[in-house]
């Protein structure tokens, strides 16, 4: 007879530290920003010694970050890679998967899947049209399944951060982590932010030759219940050829990110993508 674990009640009974740990944690995932330690042990109805206490070894872990200039605490890069980690099973590409099947085949170009895994863009999906130019895109593209690439390069990675500046800061903390491919593209965290804030406020990301020379790509997110980008589908191109303008790759990538939120039980940040002008050539 397999042994089976006793029933237990709330884990804060039994387990009183460990309890409080994941309910800062779940607490946390909520909030829209960081978080000051005197605000948690208040919301969370718990001593403020032990707040400070359970914080630190979270932070000494990874799965909180301490933002000095804001004197608080977000999630870190253990919770979040736990969550990518879900999110890179079965069920978010089998979701996804039709979505890229049906953009690719609109576009008549290559559109990917990807994720954040730290500071790179992980590329789960790619989904080629059947007909058109794309073995010959192909042949030049570096974005296939399983590769990794620099996410302040990639549109795909771009769509993503742009939601969480404190994030950012906690990836990006050197001037010597924004490394370029091309010898284009943010060289400090404040260019960096600058341009994340754009994407942000216009609903989508876009980089030209910052990846490859010759390539152009667009990108947007696609969001959990929480609002938060958990995924990005994003589109590449060749420069000098495209077979639609950009505002229709745009507009054809936020219908599908729309799509696999919704797939996701998701809700996009203020009801939806805030609406935008076509994006202009760099």
């Amino acid at each position: 007879m397999s042994e089976q674990p006793a029933a237990q009640g709330p884990a804060s009974s039994t387990s009183p530290a460990v309890g409080r740990a994941l309910d800062i944690l779940v607490y946390l995932a909520g909030r829209s920003g960081p978080v000051k330690t005197a605000a948690i042990a208040r919301d969370m109805d718990i001593p403020r010694s032990s707040a400070y206490h359970i914080l630190a070894v979270l932070a000494e872990r990874g799965f909180v970050t301490y933002l000095p200039k804001e004197q608080a605490y977000g999630l870190g890069m253990a919770a979040f890679e736990i969550g990518s980690a879900y999110l890179r099973h079965e069920p978010l590409e089998r979701l996804a998967r039709p979505v890229l099947r049906t953009l690719a085949t609109r576009l008549g170009q290559t559109v990917h899947l990807g994720i954040l895994h730290g500071a790179e863009t992980v590329y789960l999906l790619k989904e080629r049209p059947s007909t058109g130019r794309s073995g010959d895109l192909d042949a030049d593209l570096v974005t296939d399944i399983g590769v990794r690439l620099p996410a302040h390069l990639t549109a795909n990675g771009r769509a993503i951060l742009a939601h969480s500046d404190a994030q950012v800061r906690a990836l990006f903390p050197r001037p010597g982590d924004l490394i370029t491919r091309t010898g284009k593209g943010p060289r400090s965290l404040a260019e960096l932010l600058d341009l994340l804030a754009r994407d942000r406020a216009r609903g989508w990301s876009e980089e030209t030759e910052l990846v490859s020379r010759g390539f152009r790509s667009l990108g947007v997110a696609a969001f959990d219940h929480h609002g938060r980008p958990v995924a990005a589908l994003s589109s590449t191109w060749h420069t000098h050829h495209s077979p639609h303008d950009p505002g229709q790759v745009r507009d054809a990538l936020r219908q599908g990110a729309a799509r696999l939120t919704s797939a996701v039980s998701g809700r996009a940040p203020g009801g939806g993508h805030s609406a935008s002008k076509a994006p202009s050539r760099r």
